[in-house]
């Protein structure tokens, strides 16, 4: 028999109390795996549309292979995985500030993630994204200035919701300029907020890229019955 709800991990943080949680949902007939900071819900294996679309798109304008990516945030790993199962990436550096987060996908405690911290491309670096892009080293702790061909960030709720006051400066355009810094030419840079596209992002943007563009994503929600949307922008270096 199934146990209704398990808590799988839990642990203080410098952001809060974090916890991995699966439970059986019976009106679904699946097991719902669920991020939580504090009584905050950060992610749900139910709701992903986002996060692989994340990837998608970012991966979509890039040509060539041996694409080297960038992942801030790892999260229930959907993002990072939906990047591996693109044949052109060569290497992926997963950049994620909770160690404990980084240990789940270690100990296998999410199954429909298998592979994704074994895989021989994946690099899973604890660091915290924001610091790094402030600090000018780059995204590799091992390899300090080196670029990508793009850099996706699923951590905050939007750019008007972060998790942490400290991430704030990296949604204005001197922040987007030092996050250039980390791209090739033509690189892209994605990012996912559970928000509408913002006006006020969007013209940040268009200060540090000559191209750029939200995408709303909507999917099915099944608890509501309804429908629900998240946004990703996309943004690209000059060539």
């Amino acid at each position: 028999m199934t146990v209704r709800f398990e808590e799988l991990a839990w642990r203080p943080t410098p952001l809060g109390e974090i916890s991995l949680r699966r439970r059986r949902d019976p009106r679904l007939d699946l097991d719902v795996y669920e991020v939580k900071l504090d009584d905050e819900f950060l992610m749900s294996s139910l709701f992903t549309a986002g996060e692989v679309e994340l990837a998608r798109l970012g991966l979509a304008p890039l040509v060539g292979s041996r694409l080297d990516v960038a992942v801030g945030g790892l999260g229930l790993g959907y993002t990072a995985r939906t990047v591996l199962a693109d044949d052109r990436v060569s290497s992926l550096v997963v950049v994620e500030a909770v160690e404990d987060v980084i240990d789940w996908h270690r100990r296998g405690l999410l199954p429909f993630a298998a592979g994704l911290a074994t895989d021989p491309r994946t690099r899973l670096v604890r660091a915290d994204f924001f610091a790094r892009v402030a600090g000018g080293d780059g995204l590799d702790p091992d390899d300090p200035g080196r670029r990508f061909h793009a850099v996706l960030l699923d951590v905050d709720h939007s750019p008007r919701h972060p998790l942490h006051p400290s991430h704030a400066p990296f949604y204005t355009s001197d922040g987007l300029r030092r996050l250039a810094r980390n791209l090739h030419p033509a690189g892209v840079f994605a990012l996912w907020s559970d928000d509408p596209p913002d006006p006020d992002f969007e013209a940040a943007l268009a200060e540090v890229f000559p191209t750029h563009r939200s995408h709303v994503v909507r999917f099915a929600n099944p608890l509501t019955g309804g429908e629900s949307a998240n946004t990703v922008y996309l943004a690209q270096a000059p060539a």
